[in-house]
């Protein structure tokens, strides 16, 4: 059994013209999470971020995204909370919209929230919920920049697949919350039935 999470941190840029975009579904799981949990977040400037305190914490960087590393390292060292620990969730391009993984550690796909998280904590090893929002050259806009099609929002019927994934993440929380990551992995995954066999295989 792994250690129990310490810190959830929901990805996405700060400010009401952001909130309703694709870049933001880390931090739409966030703020799900803490409805659940009856807790609210908070700004905390020392933070750099909106933090629902609790255990574990939950967090919502108030930064833009590729400095998401600031608000994570910080809490990190504050809290004294291990990579191990922590849990960020995030938009991901190389799964569907409906798709939901859990994985920990590995590469970060040009992600750049990932990327400076990594480069604060001084390792890629913390866990990651990757929230499947599709990539532009599945679809009509084939030829739109990725830094646009992350920052407009969801199409609805997009939206729609985007909220049961977010559902199916939020039914592991037990599982996650108590360290059982091999478990939540398992039912996460078989849940997962709407994506094709080469993102299972790959996974």
């Amino acid at each position: 059994m792994a250690n129990p999470l310490r810190l959830i941190v929901g990805l996405g840029n700060p400010g009401r013209e952001y909130a309703a975009t694709r870049h933001n579904a880390g931090a739409w799981f966030a703020e799900q999470l803490a409805t659940r949990l009856s807790v609210s977040f908070g700004a905390q400037a020392k933070f750099h971020a909106l933090v629902a305190e609790g255990e574990p914490r939950l967090a919502i960087p108030r930064t833009f995204m590729n400095r998401s590393g600031l608000a994570v390292g910080t809490l990190a060292r504050f809290y004294r909370i291990a990579p191990a620990e922590i849990l960020v969730a995030h938009d991901e391009l190389d799964l569907k919209p409906g798709g939901v993984k859990l994985k920990h550690g590995g590469g970060f796909a040009g992600h750049n929230g990932l990327k400076d998280i990594a480069a604060a904590l001084g390792t890629g090893d913390f866990w990651r919920l990757r929230i499947g929002i599709g990539h532009p050259r599945d679809g009509a806009l084939s030829e739109q920049e990725v830094a646009d099609y992350v920052l407009r929002p969801p199409a609805a019927a997009e939206q729609s697949a985007i909220d049961g994934a977010l559902v199916r993440a939020l039914q592991i929380w037990p599982r996650l919350v108590s360290g059982e990551m091999e478990r939540a992995m398992h039912e996460l995954h078989t849940r997962a039935d709407d994506e094709p066999p080469s993102e299972k295989a790959t996974s």
